[in-house]
């Protein structure tokens, strides 16, 4: 049963309803659909790959229907975006967390990053969905749309060593565009290694003395 109150203006109006405490909305369960189909695919996809994972394995291993499924996505491509997204995410959150560790300096905290971004390729299930099956399954340039926080990151940490003077000046764009493809074309190139740990020390043996030779002046 509602109530009637007086408004600050003095007029009457009644209270809206209640819900019941510890209902969920609709867009609360919605949500939770969502979080549980992508978690479960993640796991999925990280362990089995793309190929041999099934929307079945994923409707299971979530506690969901098939059509709960298919009322948020259109198939396993849109579900592995979502998954590929949340990845991409979680490398820009260690990224960032990287580049604050040293911000002090902004062209070292731009090299920590970049170490950062390499050295989460060692990890097997980071490899399985972000390299490994992600060029199959979406096509470079959906991947590229869709791993635009990394690469916004690369740009606004080279934006500002330019601006604090920590490199000499010179357009951001190009140079953004040639480290994070150059990195992302080094971790590929690190996980396909027969002996990955010494790619990557080599890799970023390589890295210091590219970014101290920036940094260099004339």
């Amino acid at each position: 049963m509602t109530t009637a109150s007086s408004g600050i203006d003095g007029d009457t109006r009644q209270d809206a309803p209640r819900r019941p405490a510890g209902r969920r909305t609709q867009q609360q369960r919605s949500d939770a659909t969502v979080e549980d189909l992508v978690t479960a695919a993640r796991d999925l996809f990280a362990a089995d790959g793309y190929a041999a994972t099934s929307l079945d394995a994923v409707c299971e291993r979530a506690g969901v229907t098939k059509g709960a499924l298919y009322h948020h996505f259109a198939g396993k491509k849109q579900l592995f975006s979502a998954v590929y997204i949340r990845e991409q995410e979680r490398l820009a959150e260690k990224v960032s967390a990287a580049y604050r560790q040293v911000a002090d300096d902004p062209w070292e905290a731009v090299f920590e990053g970049s170490r950062t971004y390499l050295e989460a390729s060692l990890d097997p299930e980071v490899q399985r969905i972000t390299l490994f099956d992600a060029p199959g399954a979406l096509g470079y340039e959906a991947m590229r749309d869709l791993g635009v926080n990394c690469r916004e990151l690369t740009m606004s940490g080279v934006e500002r060593a330019i601006r604090k003077g920590a490199i000499p000046p010179r357009p951001a764009a190009p140079l953004t565009a040639m480290l994070y493809g150059g990195l992302s074309e080094s971790a590929m190139a690190i996980v396909r290694a027969e002996d990955p740990k010494a790619a990557m020390d080599e890799t970023l043996a390589d890295l210091r003395m590219l970014f101290d030779a920036l940094a260099a002046r004339n």
